[in-house]
């Protein structure tokens, strides 16, 4: 291994958005990171979920009107066109 071309190994602090701050190594002295460990979804257990301009609630009631109605779906709709009322004339 040729001498003088690698970086310094030294220990590194990282400090978390959320506050945690633990010691590893790098060649770099402070690293600021965004979400680790500690406050990660996977790892705390925790399902943070993001709900943008409601649409889960929407999707969920979509869903729950189909289960409601499984019936009506199987009815064809009358006076609505379609083949049927093509060939009335």
């Amino acid at each position: 291994m040729k001498s003088g071309i690698h970086p310094e190994y030294v220990p590194c602090k990282v400090q978390c958005a959320c506050g945690n701050v633990f010691e590893t190594r790098s060649s770099i002295t402070l690293m600021k990171v965004d979400i680790c460990s500690a406050c990660h979804p996977f790892y705390t257990g925790a399902q943070k979920l993001v709900d943008t301009a409601g649409r889960v609630d929407r999707f969920r009631k979509r869903y729950a009107k189909s289960d409601a109605k499984p019936e009506a779906d199987a009815k064809p709709a009358e006076g609505k066109g379609g083949a049927n009322t093509a060939a009335k004339g």
